[in-house]
């Protein structure tokens, strides 16, 4: 560095300063050549000012002006001026002036870039992740990882004017496998046995909220070996908090709360409240998912009770052994070609669905490949449930109750695409509750916890969790936004009693639960006081909150899809040195 003292960001000048002597620092963005004038936009991460060089002014410093390129890094002393009329910039914050420099320091050159410096480079994403200190460069990357900032400092000041305690939790922690794949990290010290990276920090924050903390919370790393889609990450961040003596009520309502800050102190929103609460078994019959975006319409319609005596044989072959038929009006759709609607039929397909039944509403009357076998009366039940007029599309699925729900939800969600109803400018929260405790794994011929093993039982049905499981409703509540799960939580087991139930019948034997869980039963008997809390994801609430469609924009250095970090090569190998001192021995077959 030179002896020149930056006084002003990139972004901070304004037509006020005119006059000034200012010294800027950053990176040379553009340059552009004007005959006898040079002109520089430096970048830092407060925004770009124009710099301009001009021989009447310091011929030495025009004349090292000549030589900048892209990404040099410069040191720059000059006076603020007003640009000349009609010539301001409105799209930037400093359009109105311009830095006319007397003074230049190269700080640091560059080699030429393996792509632009631009918002939308239009850029491969392995060739923006290998260079990922360049691609954090552009505003919009920059932008991005601002308002992460933003909400995490929102949060703390939020949740600590509220009573809670940062509390770290151990990373390296026992191996629990109950959802993902862990991540293990062999000891050297305990030859033969391993660690594993959190997947959530569940357990301790129970046994903080039995320390008698009261309210924790934490803002965490956690860690999940799983397949990767444009919404995870194999390690992602979580807003963790936990609190004593609290029913549902009490955390739903501190988490609006919360949701209510953040909107307003990062994007100056208000959220309307209370969010409003759907049943799970409500959310999947009026929208085919447990996490639906209530920002439009386009909600399924039962439509079995009108169609059992109906003469498609493909409705009531389904009726006939349990099934359902389902519709959706898509409305003004009638429009579509038929090539269209065949895009959709193998849409349907995709989801899991044998096929899409459909009728247009159009001025010649209903046009339908099926029309022929359902009674003038069935026809008009059918277009009065679902609403129809002129021009609309009304689309069915019959199949299981399980694939009608999955094709038609998500069809839903294309045709709203397709409709341009999604307001992107919006924010919908809604609470999902009244959930079963235990679902069944079809694959495993098993029982399993809907959430997780430690999840209270609602007081009514505690007698049922061994005789009749799927009887049982949870203690349970997940918020969603526009579409998205971003947290989710429950009122926690505090009686060891029910916990060795919740075990039993999940078919976790007594010796196996002693060895997994052994320290939290422990714990239990030692006045566990009833509490309960709630998880969010971090980077899916930023990405949602940012506009972008992928998790990894709103990441300072993500993994790929396939879990690697083009940057630093990682996963890589590992001496056989390091390997030996860990006891380990590789027996692995390259192809």
């Amino acid at each position: 560095m030179t002896n020149m003292k930056r006084t002003h960001t990139c972004g901070e000048l304004r037509k006020k300063d005119t006059g000034r002597k200012v010294t800027l620092m950053g990176w040379v963005h553009r340059r552009r050549d004007h005959g006898g004038l040079i002109f520089i936009d430096l970048r830092d991460r407060d925004g770009i000012t124009q710099v301009v060089f001009n021989p009447s002014i310091d011929s030495e410093v025009h004349k090292c002006a000549h030589d900048l390129k892209s990404e040099y890094v410069l040191s720059v002393e000059g006076d603020v001026n007003l640009r000349p009329e009609d010539t301001e910039n409105p799209n930037l914050s400093t359009g109105e002036i311009e830095v006319i420099a007397n003074r230049i320091d190269i700080l640091n050159s560059s080699i030429p870039l393996p792509f632009i410096i631009e918002d939308d480079t239009g850029v491969a994403e392995n060739l923006r992740f290998k260079y990922r200190f360049l691609d954090l460069r552009r505003s919009n990357i920059q932008k991005n990882l601002i308002l992460r900032h933003r909400i995490t400092k929102a949060v703390r000041n939020f949740l600590d004017s509220h009573g809670f305690i940062d509390i770290e939790t151990p990373f390296l922690t026992r191996s629990t496998p109950e959802g993902a794949r862990d991540y293990l990290v062999p000891s050297r010290i305990n030859p033969g046995l391993f660690y594993a990276l959190p997947q959530s920090p569940q357990l301790f924050k129970q046994l903080l909220m039995i320390s008698g903390f009261d309210k924790y919370y934490q803002i965490v790393k956690c860690f999940r070996d799983e397949d990767l889609r444009s919404d995870r990450q194999p390690e992602f961040t979580q807003i963790d908090l936990e609190m004593s003596f609290v029913d549902m009520e009490d955390v739903m309502n501190l988490t609006e709360e919360l949701m209510a800050n953040i909107f307003n102190e990062t994007k100056g929103m208000k959220i309307d409240r209370p969010f409003p609460r759907l049943s799970y078994q409500d959310a999947l019959d009026r929208f085919g998912t447990d996490k639906p975006d209530i920002r439009y319409g386009l909600e399924l319609k039962d439509l079995t009770d009108l169609l059992t005596s109906s003469g498609f044989k493909v409705f009531t072959d389904a009726i006939g052994i349990g099934g359902k038929v389902k519709g959706i009006n898509a409305k003004g759709l009638a429009v579509l070609s038929r090539k269209e609607i065949d895009e959709l039929i193998e849409k349907s397909k995709s989801y899991g669905a044998k096929g899409l039944a459909w009728m247009k509403l159009t001025d010649k009357g209903i046009e339908s490949p099926i029309t022929k076998f359902l009674s003038d009366d069935s026809i008009k039940s059918i277009s009065k449930r679902l609403e129809a007029e002129k021009d609309d599309l009304l689309l069915f699925v019959a199949d299981t109750l399980a694939v009608v729900t999955e094709a038609l939800g998500r069809l839903r969600e294309d045709i709203a695409e397709k409709l341009n109803l999604i307001n992107e400018q919006e924010y919908s929260f809604v609470w999902i509750i009244d959930f079963p405790l235990f679902e069944y794994n079809d694959d495993e011929k098993r029982l399993e916890p809907m959430h997780h093993p430690f999840t209270s039982p609602i007081d009514e049905d505690i007698p049922f969790i061994e005789p009749e499981p799927l009887k049982v409703k949870a203690k349970a509540y997940d918020i969603v936004l526009n579409g998205n799960e971003i947290g989710g939580g429950s009122i926690r087991i505090h009686r060891k009693d029910i916990q060795e139930k919740m075990f039993r019948a999940i078919n976790l034997g007594e010796e196996e639960a002693r060895t997994k869980f052994g320290f939290l039963l422990d714990a239990l008997e030692y006045g566990a006081p009833p509490h309960g809390g709630i998880a969010f994801g971090l980077d899916r609430l930023v990405m949602i909150m940012s506009g972008v469609d992928t998790i990894r924009d709103i990441i300072a250095f993500p993994k790929t899809q396939k879990a690697t970090c083009l940057l630093t090569n990682a996963p890589s190998d590992v001496s056989k040195d390091q390997l030996k001192e860990l006891h380990i021995k590789l027996d692995i077959h390259k192809i």
